[in-house]
């Protein structure tokens, strides 16, 4: 799709990378080893950091979904989810360049039948 992308096996390991600063959306999954994704965005946002964050999640966590809501966050995806979910939440939060207000934040669930 054109976008530079980067993986990380840590919440930890992305935030000792040199690309925090660069990064116009954060795809993260709610439960990682070490750190939450809710965490890693905690400390973005006190780090002053405002990119939009995209979370995945197959553990559900009511608390931790309000929690991530409340700070912002542009949108869930339920594991299974489609190839095109994914890409229409990053089209739509890239072109918005800011997070949304919470009204229009979306919470997806998967859209495979039999899933």
């Amino acid at each position: 799709m054109g976008h530079d992308a980067a993986t990380f096996a840590s919440a930890e390991e992305f935030l000792l990378s040199r690309l925090v600063g660069d990064t116009s959306c954060l795809i993260a999954d709610l439960v990682m080893p070490g750190m939450s994704g809710v965490d890693l965005q905690q400390w973005l946002i006190a780090d002053g950091n405002d990119m939009p964050v995209i979370f995945t999640t197959a553990c559900f966590d009511e608390m931790a979904c309000a929690r991530a809501l409340k700070a912002g966050a542009y949108a869930f995806l339920r594991k299974p989810f489609s190839e095109e979910s994914l890409i229409e939440c990053l089209d739509n939060a890239l072109l918005k360049g800011v997070r949304p207000k919470r009204s229009t934040v979306k919470l997806l669930g998967s859209d495979r039948q039999g899933a």
